[in-house]
């Protein structure tokens, strides 16, 4: 087989790459089948080279190939133009020739490619617009045009394809709208016409596809209302596709009849009105409680979305009866009361939205049964305990947000043994003790905000061990103790360590983190020269006010000049230093004769009169 694959690759050379890279004799091209096909078999009826790596261009002799019946040149990167030769392979039942750059319009010569089940040019540089032609080819099943550069106005021709089962369209510049004559494809399972560029109301031609499975209008112009039947009209919908378009008026009553619905998404529109008994979407107008007979929806559901909204009463007590949902957003809404412990049986569950409610009591400590979850969102409501360490066997967790509530206790060590996360927010809880030297175990980690709590302590060494860091939020707490070295955190773009207890000297390193675009160290104990190099130059992104005992640096911050003490004497914290000194003798000359870079003019004439010099 592989041998047959290899023969068929170099024979496909010969027709498909210019002169100077193929072969130039027509006997060569003969004897490569003849070799092959030998007496018995003297016609190539199928080619398949989707994937090989191929380039160039596809010559018109592919034209020669006339018992070919499937063609694939998928995954490849073939250029240049589809040759109208393709149209004289008369008994093709397959061409796929999608992911590759070809260009120019789609040939109309393919009409005469009559018995054509499936025609794929999916994600190309096609521009033009769809020709008219395509709608003689009354056998096709499957249509693949979207992702390229289609304008224009879609032929009313397509609606001779009463065949048709899948028609894609999308990420396209088609404009006008959808023709009515597409009502003749009854037999639809699949159409998808997102961004795009259509205008109007919902395409009536839709309402007659009863057996659509899948339906993607996202991205477009549509506005108007849609039919109050609507759910009766299309009963067999699994994912319904309509968010940001311009409809309005009230989300159809029969909606919730659809019993094969998985997905829906139809927010970023206008739709009004109180959220039905057994409905719910997000990102319009809708109001109201919370229904308990939410529970009831197809058990087949996979995802409720009812975000940014006005949804208000508590989260149902049997949630956990939804047991295939793999995501439940409800953010963004006015929900109170606790978090029911059925939500705990959610096993399938991978993300779980509550931003921004009233949600009140603990965090299950059941959660960590929730294995798969990927997502936990329930920073800005008004939970409150502590941080279950029952998560630690969510090993799949990516982002973890619990801030702005009332959370307190310390952080568990369990939450990082979590090493697959990539954002940890805590911030704006009541969290108390050190933030444990295990955090450099998560080495994924990009995110890391634990800002605003009541934490204390030195900060941990491993902290540089979490070689992805982008962002480190520390700010409003009480650490104390110096910067540890995190000169490894070579991404690292935000840094806040503001209004703590941390002293020492400014690391010179940190002038040196090319991707640096923040750092505020302000409101802390911190002494001695300010760097001036690298990232220092720049006081827009460096901040360091409310430092009393720091010197130098750029002008633009305003900073005390310096003084530096002898070698011999210690430049240790003002204060411990000056209780040292108390009653010691010291030679004038070694203090007054050594000035270099050290403590503020001030601090040190402070020195000196502590000496009684």
């Amino acid at each position: 087989m592989r041998s047959m694959r290899l023969f068929f690759l170099l024979a496909f050379n010969a027709l498909m790459l210019p002169v100077p890279y193929g072969f130039t004799d027509e006997s060569d091209r003969q004897a490569l089948l003849e070799f092959k096909c030998g007496r018995k078999i003297q016609r190539v009826t199928r080619l398949d080279l989707g994937g090989f790596q191929l380039g160039g261009v596809i010559l018109p002799s592919i034209g020669n190939l006339s018992f070919l019946t499937s063609l694939n040149l998928t995954s490849n990167s073939f250029g240049g133009f589809i040759p109208q030769e393709v149209g004289y392979l008369f008994r093709l039942e397959y061409l796929n020739m999608s992911f590759n750059s070809l260009k120019g319009e789609i040939p109309s010569g393919l009409y005469n490619c009559s018995r054509l089940l499936k025609l794929g040019l999916y994600s190309n540089h096609l521009g033009g617009v769809v020709p008219p032609e395509l709608g003689s080819l009354t056998k096709l099943v499957g249509l693949f045009l979207g992702k390229n550069n289609l304008n224009g106005k879609l032929p009313a021709s397509l609606g001779n394809l009463t065949s048709l089962r899948y028609l894609g369209l999308g990420d396209n510049d088609i404009q006008g709208g959808v023709p009515d004559s597409m009502a003749r494809l009854t037999q639809m399972v699949h159409l998808k016409l997102s961004l795009n560029n259509f205008p109007g109301v919902f395409p009536p031609a839709v309402y007659n596809m009863s057996s659509l499975e899948f339906l993607n209008i996202f991205g477009n112009g549509f506005s108007g209302s849609l039919r109050p039947d609507f759910g009766n009209l299309l009963p067999n919908i699994q994912d319904l596709y309509m968010r940001t378009n311009d409809l309005t008026a009230i989300i159809p009553p029969t909606l919730p009849n659809i019993s094969t619905l998985q997905n829906l998404g139809i927010e970023y529109n206008n739709f009004i009105g109180s959220i039905s008994p057994r409905f719910g979407e997000f990102g319009n107008k809708l109001r109201g409680d919370l229904p308990t007979s939410i529970i009831n929806l197809s058990r087949s559901l996979i995802r409720l979305h009812i975000s940014w909204n006005r949804i208000s009463g508590s989260i149902p007590h049997d949630i956990g009866n939804l047991i295939n949902l793999q995501s439940n957003q409800l953010k963004e809404n006015m929900l109170s009361g606790p978090l029911p412990i059925s939500i705990c049986k959610l096993l399938r569950l991978e993300k779980l939205s509550l931003d921004s409610n009233r949600i009140s009591g603990e965090i299950p400590s059941c959660i960590g049964n929730i294995t798969r979850l990927e997502i936990l969102e329930l920073f800005n409501n008004s939970l409150e305990g502590t941080i279950p360490p029952s998560l630690r066997k969510c090993s799949y967790m990516l982002y973890l947000s619990i801030g702005y509530n009332n959370l307190s206790g310390t952080i568990p060590r369990e939450l990082l043994q979590i090493s697959s996360l990539v954002n940890l927010s805590m911030e704006g809880n009541s969290l108390i003790g050190s933030l444990p030297e295990d955090i450099g175990r998560l080495h994924n980690l990009v995110t890391l905000s634990a800002a605003h709590n009541k934490l204390s302590g030195k900060l941990p060494q491993s902290l540089g061990k979490c070689l992805l860091m982008e962002k480190l939020y520390l700010q409003g707490n009480s650490f104390y103790g110096g910067i540890q070295d995190i000169s490894g955190l070579v991404g690292v773009k935000e840094v806040d360590l503001s209004s703590n207890n941390l002293y020492g000297s400014i690391p010179g390193y940190l002038s040196k983190l090319s991707e640096l675009e923040y750092l505020n160290l302000s409101t802390n104990n911190f002494q001695g020269r300010v760097p001036t190099e690298g990232k220092f130059q720049n006081s827009t992104i460096v901040l360091v006010f409310g430092n009393k005992n720091i010197c130098g640096g750029i002008k633009d911050l305003k900073l005390k000049p310096c003084f530096e003490l002898a070698p011999s004497v210690e430049t240790k914290h003002p204060f411990v230093l000056k209780k040292a000194v108390i009653g010691v003798s010291v030679d004038k000359s070694i203090l007054l004769s050594g000035l270099r870079v050290g403590f503020p003019a001030a601090e040190c004439l402070t020195l000196v009169l502590e000496l009684g010099l």
